[in-house]
């Protein structure tokens, strides 16, 4: 008796159905002709130069240069149109070729915190590679550094901490240990940043090793290096690290658990603490210090911001 050969299903790649980029002002007037040309139907969307809708996806041409594709024919568009068309730049789909440094196995690093005079400075380090980095690219994480709602950062997050064979790794302080270390690193703030980095790190290779990591520059001085002790490990630093996936993941993992601090601070103060240093969270500032005293701030805020220095003069 024959039986019949057993059948093997090989799962597609899940198609992307969101591309963003930067294009230029020529680029996106060609676009726009395009689109119009080939009678695409037009829309209104808030801070846009233009906005089409097509079969299966849309497009928007915001006023900062950044251009949104969306929906299920979101790659036939950008390899049939956009790419050969308007930027003459085949990049969809060769992330592998144009950046295999991207899936070797290595650690990002980003922070949170650093300019809100309001809940903790965090770093995170992620350590991932492979297929791992491909979802996150597939899903558009390299582009989401950017991303406003809360509550997409926060899902994000969950995801990366979710993906298999990937560390991850958060180092902060509460408000009053965060003042207290200022002042012990000799009121550097790069200094006290580099030490958190270097705490992140250590705690993420120890849970899975990497030869190499990338951390966005912040400072021309090797801070983060001086205070590392991990044998065979390399730190790079470079402007725009965030186009790297994992430094891109870093970057959520950190907002993430600045975001959490943020709401435990805001129910300890009875304020739904603003992030940033505006005027309105210098209101913010003046307010604790009528409610708990000047000594009552450090417990919320980063004293040494000079946001915190007018709001206790303002309050007395």
């Amino acid at each position: 008796m024959k039986f019949p050969k057993k059948q093997v299903i090989i799962d597609e790649p899940k198609k992307k159905t969101l591309h963003t980029l930067k294009i230029t002002d020529e680029q996106a007037k060609k676009l726009d002709e395009w689109l119009d040309k080939h009678l695409w139907a037009p829309y209104k969307v808030n801070y846009a130069r233009f906005a089409y809708k097509g079969r299966d996806v849309n497009v928007v041409m915001y006023e900062s240069g950044k251009l949104v594709i969306q929906g299920k024919g979101t790659e036939d568009f950008v390899q049939f149109v956009l790419e050969p068309e308007i930027t003459g730049f085949a990049q969809m789909g060769y992330d592998d070729v144009l950046h295999p440094e991207w899936y070797e196995l290595h650690a990002g690093i980003d922070e949170s915190g650093k300019g809100d005079l309001f809940g903790p400075l965090v770093s995170a380090c992620v350590v991932a590679d492979g297929d791992a980095v491909r979802q996150w690219v597939d899903e558009g994480l390299k582009e989401s550094k950017k991303v406003t709602s809360d509550k997409v950062v926060l899902a994000m997050a969950k995801k990366i901490k979710n993906t298999k064979g990937v560390a991850v790794k958060v180092s902060y302080a509460s408000m009053e240990k965060y003042n207290a270390l200022y002042i012990k690193f000799g009121r550097n703030l790069n200094k006290l940043l580099a030490w958190f980095h270097a705490t992140a790190i250590t705690s993420a290779l120890e849970q899975r090793h990497a030869p190499w990591g990338m951390l966005d520059q912040f400072t021309k001085q090797p801070l983060v290096q001086n205070q590392l002790n991990v044998p065979n490990f390399e730190l790079k630093m470079q402007t725009k690290a965030e186009e790297d996936p994992v430094v891109a993941a870093a970057s959520i993992i950190a907002r993430a658990t600045y975001i959490y601090s943020m709401k435990k601070l805001s129910e300890e103060c009875g304020i739904e603490l603003k992030k940033g240093a505006s005027a309105e969270v210098r209101k913010q500032a003046v307010e604790i210090v009528k409610k708990f005293g000047p000594e009552g701030l450090k417990r919320f805020a980063k004293l040494h911001f000079k946001t915190a220095i007018e709001a206790i003069d303002e309050a007395k």
